[in-house]
């Protein structure tokens, strides 16, 4: 925890603006903005105007949007930090061997977040880019980060939770969704079929440290057939354990 005198608390309700724009709302104004930040009207309007200023984000007078800007930050933690650039070769080992593509994934809040990424750029459609935020509840890497939380963290981070529900197939119970996670939990693997976007299966499995601990997610999109049980079993999944296991000494 912070100490109250070193918070500023300006700057939090600027992150909360800038965060305040995703897919669901890609322009605000300041009565949105003010809603989606949980923040007055004229805070709201203050703090957008003054990250158009910085050029973080753009207008037209009314409504504003994100300005490529933004992507600084992002470029410059891929750039720095460590565990993209030590994950990359084995997804692009893994890609080259089997035409599939692979993505290593960290947990950020309710998302999921993909850090490194390679495969094939027709299955770019399936909005697996670098970058991408997607719902921890309806991913495959999402199950395996959460299970790899202490269980009472997890009962917090599921308690009073609204799961949203993004095609026919998603689990938005939350009793459901902790047998899932406590089945992930002891098989140390997930697949997850359809239930973030339809036509997209994907399975994961844990990456650890040397020390054990899960520092992300590695997973693999594929066509529906090769998760199959004989084929899941004899050939990807092992795949993906293998991959696993050989990355640990770079983590």
């Amino acid at each position: 925890m912070i100490a109250r005198p070193d918070f500023i608390e300006g700057m939090a309700k600027g992150m909360a603006v800038l965060e305040s724009f995703d897919t669901e709302r890609q322009r605000l104004n300041a009565t949105l903005a003010a809603q989606r930040a949980g923040i007055t009207r004229a805070s709201a309007r203050r703090h957008l105007l003054t990250l158009a200023h910085l050029g973080y984000l753009e207008t037209d007078g009314s409504w504003y949007w994100l300005a490529p800007k933004v992507l600084r930050f992002s470029g410059s933690y891929l750039a720095s930090s460590r565990l993209p650039r030590a994950v990359q070769p084995t997804l692009d080992r893994l890609a080259a061997q089997t035409g599939e593509a692979f993505s290593a994934v960290v947990l950020d809040g309710d998302q999921v977040v993909i850090i490194a990424r390679s495969g094939p750029t027709r299955l770019l459609a399936y909005g697996l880019h670098l970058g991408a935020r997607l719902p921890a509840h309806a991913t495959s890497t999402g199950r395996v980060l959460l299970a790899a939380k202490p269980k009472a963290e997890f009962a917090a981070w599921l308690r009073g939770k609204a799961l949203p529900r993004l095609t026919a197939h998603t689990t938005v119970e939350p009793k459901r969704l902790r047998e899932l996670v406590e089945a992930v939990r002891q098989q140390d693997w997930c697949v997850a079929s359809e239930e973030h976007e339809l036509g997209v299966h994907a399975l994961a499995v844990p990456l650890r440290n040397m020390e054990g601990r899960v520092v992300a997610a590695l997973n693999v999109v594929t066509r529906l057939d090769r998760l199959r049980p004989p084929v899941l079993q004899r050939e990807t999944l092992p795949l993906l354990q293998d991959a696993a296991r050989q990355a640990r000494p770079l983590l």
